[in-house]
């Protein structure tokens, strides 16, 4: 029996060495990497000089810097607000497996499988200020006064930017919630039914403190990614104007390649994952407290 437990055990290992060992080469080591090279001023082709902790000072005392994290915590805040209810609400109601409800659940996952280039130019053009649908729609209906350019009016673009990241990825959470839910085991659902516990009664005192961990988990996915937002971002505004649309991702992405800052931005790139790590252990100190 030890013997066995032995050789299952370094079967385990076996198999997963490859994929730490991919992990850590593009991943773990890049981070360091990064780390590194923020304490030094590099343009990416001269020689590094060191300047110690310089640049994450910089970091430090930039506001750029702090508007676009702002702007980012607006991200966070649509992502795990918008993207997790959504997917949550439409689990419950899609969670048979019948044609209908897989044809739906393929056409909310659709947005993931299409480049969010793509999700980006189309994005653009639906709030074109001329020819864009929401203000066409809007004219249509007599409410042509809330008719606006959507992306050029810091008042409202970070909320416009925020609606096509909620729509681009409901679907991942959507198919992680319907296995959660399907993995209930069938002992639990019908002991539940013999108590009285059926329709909202049962999803609030059964599915969801049974899905708990796994929203737990969609929560971590939902910040890690909000605050590493970019491709549709940049595609759409570019975080402009005047960096009214800015993330943490785009303004290091600027400093970076355009302006050639290689040490500043690696500075950047580090304090995005502090920040990241501090605000998932936010969150999850706040939904280890929760009760459902």
């Amino acid at each position: 029996m030890v013997h066995h437990k032995s050789k299952q055990k370094w079967m385990i290992i076996t198999t997963l060495l490859p994929a730490l060992l991919l992990y850590s080469i593009f991943v773990v080591i890049p981070i360091f990497w990064s780390a590194y090279y923020g304490f030094f001023d590099w343009s990416g082709i001269s020689d590094a000089t060191f300047i110690g902790l310089a640049n994450y000072k910089e970091v430090i005392m930039d506001s750029i810097f702090w508007k676009a994290f702002k702007n980012n915590i607006i991200i966070v805040v649509a992502s795990v607000l918008g993207q997790i209810p959504i997917a949550l609400f439409f689990a419950l109601l899609l969670r048979k497996s019948t044609l209908l409800h897989r044809f739906v659940r393929s056409a909310i996952f659709f947005p993931m499988v299409v480049s969010t280039v793509v999700t980006g130019l189309i994005w653009s053009y639906i709030y074109h200020p001329q020819f864009g649908i929401v203000n066409t729609v809007l004219h249509a209906i007599g409410l042509g006064d809330l008719a606006r350019s959507w992306l050029a009016d810091p008042s409202v673009n970070m909320y416009a930017v925020s609606i096509p990241l909620i729509w681009n990825y409901i679907g991942p959470y959507l198919i992680i919630f319907i296995a959660a839910i399907q993995n209930i085991s069938s002992e639990i659902d019908e002991a539940a039914q013999l108590d009285g516990a059926t329709g909202l009664k049962k999803t609030y005192y059964v599915i969801l403190p049974m899905m708990w961990t796994t929203m737990k988990v969609a929560v971590v996915l939902a910040i890690s990614g909000s605050l590493k937002a970019f491709d549709q971002i940049y595609i759409m505004t570019g975080g402009g104007p005047a960096q009214s649309t800015e993330l943490l991702a785009t303004y290091m992405y600027n400093n970076t390649f355009m302006i050639y800052r290689y040490g500043y931005g690696s500075a950047i790139s580090t304090m995005i994952i502090v920040l990241s790590l501090v605000l998932i252990g936010i969150s999850q100190l706040v939904m280890k407290r929760k009760k459902v």
